[in-house]
């Protein structure tokens, strides 16, 4: 099992930069993919970015290349995703998950934080 904790969250006025954390704990050797999703109210929950665990390759969804960074320090179990420029259109509740080797899907999810930007 892998358990995920995610921080950072909170309100910014648009233009402004968050970066959250989502921290691991567990099982965590066997994580192959990081990933970021994010839900609005009233929404499905999309992509928003990941990174892969060896090689450190990075993906983006349209809506935040350019703006969002994804990144992992080597040798820790913290992935970050600096968000900058924020727009009031990526206020969502941004979730961590994990996805292990061999998997499909992301099997491990966090608790999620709320990301709130006004306008």
């Amino acid at each position: 099992q892998v358990q995920l904790v995610e921080s950072g969250g909170g309100l910014v006025q648009a233009g402004g930069s968050l970066r959250l954390s989502c921290t691991a704990s567990g099982r965590t050797y066997n994580t192959y993919i990081t990933g970021w999703f994010r839900q609005a109210p009233g929404k499905e929950r999309e992509f928003v970015a990941r990174i892969t665990r060896n090689s450190g390759s990075t993906d983006y969804s349209d809506s935040v290349k350019g703006r969002f960074t994804i990144s992992k320090e080597r040798g820790e179990n913290t992935v970050y995703l600096q968000m900058d420029n924020l727009k009031p259109e990526d206020t969502a509740v941004y979730y961590c998950a994990a996805r292990d080797f061999g998997a499909t899907d992301y099997g491990y999810w966090g608790q999620g934080t709320q990301v709130t930007v006004s306008s």
